[in-house]
This record gives structure tokens, C-alpha cells and sequence, in this order.
């Protein structure tokens, strides 16, 4: 039941760092200088820019929440197989960003959005106490 609690408070940490948050950057530039903006991560301005990795963290994020509230009623095996594919692929969206344009793309928040969606993935790592337990 632990691990439940903790998954659905960094779930729910992570959507609010994804909304509220600038952590889409787009880098954009005059003849004389670059100018980064910062978007949330479900804004289409970064995706439409091809900085895909954000916006689909994003929508990651949103199903893992309906898992994450699934996991209070019912919890069959595949639905922990599938948490964990999602929350493994949600990390490595997270990580687009950093992997295809650099550091300059990557600020602080989308480093605590990317720590809190390792936590939610090392929950789903764990071993569970019980069979209904996430692992």
C-alpha cells in the first residue's frame, strides 16, 4: 500500500511540475543573439519546434495517473506490466530532449520531472509485500 501512495504522489508531483512548470525549452535566434523560451510540457509550441520529448512525457504522465488510480481498485499482472512499460518509456522521453539538442534544452525542472518519473519507475521495480502490490 506504500508504494501505492508514493507512485500516485510523485504521479501526481510530476503532472504539476509538467503543467505549471517551464520545463520545454526551445531555443530560438536573431543574427545577433539565441533566445530560449520555456513552455510546459503540454504545450505543442516545443513539439511543433521538434522537441517532441516533453509533450509525450506529458501524455506518459496522464496514463500513468489512470494507472496510478487503477492500482487503489484493481491490480491484475497486466496492468503491472504495463506500468512499467509506460513508466520506463515515459524516463527515456524525459530524456529526449538532453539526447537530441544538448544541455541547453534540459533546465531544471525538466530534470526534477525526470527524477520524480525514475521514482515512480524504481516503484514499479520494487518487489511488492503482497500479490496486489504494484510489483
Amino acid at each position: 500500500m506504500k508504494n501505492k501512495i508514493i507512485f500516485l504522489i510523485a504521479n501526481i508531483l510530476t503532472l504539476c511540475f509538467e503543467i505549471f512548470a517551464k520545463g520545454a525549452v526551445c531555443i530560438f535566434a536573431t543574427p545577433e543573439k539565441t533566445i530560449p523560451e520555456y513552455f510546459s510540457y503540454f504545450s505543442l509550441t516545443p513539439y511543433g519546434y521538434a522537441n517532441f520529448g516533453p509533450f509525450i512525457t506529458a501524455v506518459l504522465t496522464c496514463v500513468l495517473f489512470i494507472f496510478a488510480v487503477m492500482m487503489f481498485t484493481h491490480l491484475s499482472a497486466k496492468i503491472r506490466k504495463a506500468v512499467k512499460i509506460v513508466s520506463l518509456i515515459s524516463v527515456i522521453t524525459s530524456f529526449l530532449p538532453l539526447i537530441m539538442f544538448g544541455v541547453r534544452y534540459f533546465n531544471i525542472y525538466s530534470c526534477i520531472i525526470t527524477a520524480l518519473l525514475i521514482v515512480q519507475f524504481i516503484i514499479t521495480l520494487l518487489k511488492g509485500e503482497t500479490k496486489n502490490e504494484i510489483c
